[in-house]
């Protein structure tokens, strides 16, 4: 009777954080179509899982690819010894090796735990057990999502579960966020780059210049009046276009 008594009381725990653990996907996935920048989403994920696991500190790390260096973009802390920790090198640390590997990784006490980059900050803290997640976008990690507590606790495996599905939901909109951004600049740029041939072109026709003498026309003005490139080419494409008129 004990047992089943038992039983019972961990499937209702289970389920309790499986609906928290849905509306903290509802809340990330919805960041996909909103108007917030990239750091205040990464702040709301931090936020959101903390939230749900019952985090001391959570934080969000991504990989700064020019160095090869795992960075701190986003946590709830207000510490600020915790806030500004070094960057952890790919495959040093629990959270290099986290991010190296793919895969989740546990410790009971990272004030002890020789792994650990961080024993000091973690001890001025009162950090102590840890639950380290990749986030993986399409089979790639991408950063980590951490999650520690102020007590030693073993981590179920439902609780690593719930973790790691809100880590590839962020990874998802964290890369979303990214395409869309980039999608942005490559089409700027293309317009930049449609709007200088079509002012060369007039300034070709009105003054006979070559097309090197014409680009260069425009450089000039550009940088003599601290305008884009493409500022100065519409400019000239709306001179035109009121000359037509």
């Amino acid at each position: 009777m004990k047992e089943m008594s038992e039983k019972h009381k961990s499937l209702t725990e289970e389920s309790a954080s499986s609906k928290q653990a849905i509306g903290a996907l509802t809340k990330i996935s919805e960041a996909i179509t909103s108007d917030l920048y990239l750091e205040d989403i990464l702040k709301l994920i931090v936020s959101v899982t903390a939230e749900t696991m019952g985090s001391k500190i959570c934080s969000l790390m991504l990989l700064d690819s020019s160095r090869e260096e795992l960075e701190v973009k986003a946590t709830q802390s207000v510490s600020e010894a915790y806030n500004k920790k070094p960057n952890i090198k790919v495959g040093i640390g629990i959270a290099g090796k986290v991010f190296k590997e793919a895969k989740p990784i546990t410790v009971s006490d990272v004030r002890k735990d020789v792994r650990y980059l961080n024993r000091d900050i973690a001890k001025k803290e009162r950090l102590c057990s840890l639950l380290s997640v990749p986030l993986v976008f399409k089979g790639k990690a991408i950063g980590v999502l951490n999650s520690y507590t102020s007590s030693p606790h073993k981590f179920s495996k439902n609780e690593i579960n719930i973790l790691r599905s809100i880590a590839n939901q962020a990874a998802v909109v964290i890369e979303n966020f990214r395409l869309v951004v980039e999608t942005k600049v490559i089409k700027e740029e293309l317009e930049s780059r449609k709007a200088v041939e079509r002012a060369k072109g007039i300034l070709m026709k009105q003054q006979g210049l070559s097309e090197q003498e014409a680009y260069q026309r425009i450089r000039k003005y550009s940088m003599d009046n601290r305008k884009s490139m493409r500022e100065v080419s519409e400019a000239i494409i709306l001179s035109e276009d009121l000359h037509k008129e």
